[in-house]
């Protein structure tokens, strides 16, 4: 069976379940998207490493990755592979140099990893038919807005949301006041508000 390649087009509020996420996958070589739910922690996770930023203190998946480089472990790819009554499945394909392993992973999880390692992510036809559809979807820094989403993967309940600072109000910000900012952001691993700001920091440098 042919796999598909999937890119992660973003992260944005989940339009179903109040205080969740939608991670949005889109195939590579096609125009349909797969919107998955995920919990707040897996959604900040995979956030500020499509945002780019560094946290003060490795998080669960750095210290994954940092743990599986120091014994020469490599995660070769990831696989969405099974979709059953609205949840994915994914599974970790590893190699330590000497044997090939496959380890069973929520998805949220396997792509978390899979942008730590630069690793590609694929799925099935069968998945993509049965879980794909076109969004209308702005592409921007990875914190949009999308559709509504049905199919999920089960995940504990986020913790409570922190505060997002109004785009009005970083506007009038000199942007050495932004960048300060950024950094008290990121050093209180608030991520949410270090993304508004890092996304203010890019509006003005085009």
């Amino acid at each position: 069976m042919g796999k598909i390649k999937l890119n992660v087009l973003g992260i944005s509020y989940s339009q179903t379940q109040s205080g969740a996420y939608a991670l949005v996958l889109s195939e590579e070589d096609g125009n349909r998207r797969i919107p998955i739910i995920v919990g707040g922690f897996e959604a900040q996770a995979i956030a500020i490493e499509l945002e780019g930023l560094t946290p003060p203190r490795p998080l669960t998946h750095d210290l994954f990755k940092n743990f599986s480089q120091s014994y020469g472990i490599r995660i070769l790819e990831v696989n969405i592979h099974k979709l059953e009554d609205g949840v994915f499945f994914a599974n970790i394909i590893c190699d330590n140099g000497d044997q090939q392993l496959t380890l069973d992973a929520r998805t949220s999880d396997a792509i978390a990893l899979a942008l730590r390692f630069q690793c590609p992510i694929y799925t099935t036809e069968e998945i993509v038919e049965k879980a794909g559809i076109i969004l209308d979807f702005e592409k921007g820094t990875g914190l949009e807005q999308a559709e509504g989403t049905e199919t999920h993967e089960k995940a504990p309940p986020p913790g409570k949301k922190k505060k997002k600072i109004p785009r009005q109000d970083l506007s009038e910000i000199s942007m050495e006041e932004l960048k300060a900012l950024l950094a008290e952001a990121v050093s209180k691993e608030d991520y949410e508000r270090a993304s508004e700001i890092r996304d203010e920091i890019n509006r003005r440098s085009k």
